[in-house]
């Protein structure tokens, strides 16, 4: 085995895999792996603090009524711990506990089905639930509020509904964006709680936990330098773990420390804050040939060669949440903090408007005539 070897000394950058490492979404591959690291209680639950003991109060007193809980909306970036909740509400009530997502739910029938079959006290987890289709939907008003469906027989002017009465249950619905949530869904959840990002002290106590479960040997200086290029989420930072245990066990000595860490995410090119190849792209385009902007979304997209939904989407969220851009009516900006991390001095405003006027005049989408 070949002793451990400095963050300069490492492969060349694997860019193709940085964007997987550091995006909030999982697969299936890895949603099984991640199972094996989810706590099991709220006690075992690191961080959303507020979430937790609200959360806690609500189940406790249920359980006292002899009751099923109010519906459960939980709203926040993927990674945040959603899914776990939801399974830690059925395993404090005891019961059995039914996945799907709104995707899966493209006709009032689906949702018919998967409510009909279900048992007293049962916990239905609807994931992504703002993207289930508008029938169902309102099916899905009835069933929350009265315990029932009802079932339409026939077309046309024979049509008959038959009702259908449901057992008590408790909805669990899951959401990164609860904006598109209709009003009357949203009102019919009894309690919501908004996940936020972890601090780096909370992501440390995360990666302490999953590299015990690994048995991977984690050091204090190793969980941190991983904690800090995690983006405050814990999916991300258990995936760099395994990153990082891989590197430890093939090029190392198999102790996670602060060495090893740095040498691992140097192969697959997550720097100091969490960046990735496209995170970078983006800043250096914006700074190198834009003058530090502003500069309009289309364009820059076109510079770093990706789609704009995905600069927007995928790269623009942490950036803005860093304060490594900033938008503006004429486009995205620089800010100082940009120039720093890149190693650039920042130059002077004066300097700096000549040149985003001129990219302005050459890029940007022609401004509309008055009127």
């Amino acid at each position: 085995m070949t002793g451990p070897v400095g963050a300069g000394e490492a492969d060349a950058p694997v860019d193709q895999d940085s964007r997987e490492l550091v995006e909030g979404g999982a697969d299936a591959e890895e949603r099984a792996v991640e199972s094996a690291l989810r706590p099991r209680r709220l006690g075992e639950f690191v961080g959303q603090r507020v979430v937790r003991d609200q959360l806690s109060l609500v189940l406790e007193a249920a359980r006292g009524r002899g009751h099923t809980p109010d519906h459960i909306l939980l709203s926040g970036p993927p990674g945040l711990g959603k899914t776990t909740l939801a399974m830690i509400v059925a395993h404090e009530l005891g019961a059995p506990l039914r996945v799907t997502s709104g995707p899966a739910i493209q006709h009032a029938g689906d949702l018919a089905a998967v409510l009909s079959s279900l048992e007293e006290g049962e916990v239905l987890f609807l994931d992504e639930i703002h993207r289930m289709a508008r029938p169902a939907e309102e099916m899905l008003y009835v069933a929350m509020e009265d315990f029932r469906v009802d079932i339409v027989v026939g077309k046309g002017p024979g049509a008959t509904a038959i009702p259908l009465d449901l057992p008590p249950f408790t909805i669990v619905g899951a959401t990164t964006r609860a904006g598109m949530l209709p009003g009357p869904l949203r009102d019919r959840f009894g309690f919501t709680g908004h996940l936020d990002f972890y601090s780096a002290a909370e992501l440390e106590q995360v990666l302490t936990r999953s590299s015990r479960l690994l048995g991977a040997p984690l050091t204090e200086a190793g969980g941190r330098e991983i904690a800090r290029r995690s983006r405050g989420t814990p999916r991300i930072a258990n995936r760099l773990l395994r990153r990082v245990r891989d590197w430890a066990q093939v090029r190392g000595d198999g102790v996670l420390d602060e060495a090893a860490a740095r040498a691992a995410l140097a192969v697959y090119a997550v720097d100091e804050l969490g960046l990735d190849r496209l995170d970078r792209s983006v800043l250096e385009a914006l700074c190198h040939r834009f003058g530090g902007g502003p500069v309009g979304l289309s364009t820059l997209a076109v510079a770093v060669g990706e789609e704009a939904e995905t600069v927007e989407t995928v790269a623009e969220p942490f950036l803005l949440r860093e304060g490594l851009i900033g938008r503006t009516p004429r486009g995205r900006v620089a800010t100082p903090a940009t120039w720093r991390h890149l190693g650039l001095a920042v130059p002077p405003v004066s300097s700096v408007a000549p040149v985003a006027a001129a990219q302005r005049a050459l890029f940007d989408e022609a401004p509309q005539s008055p009127g």
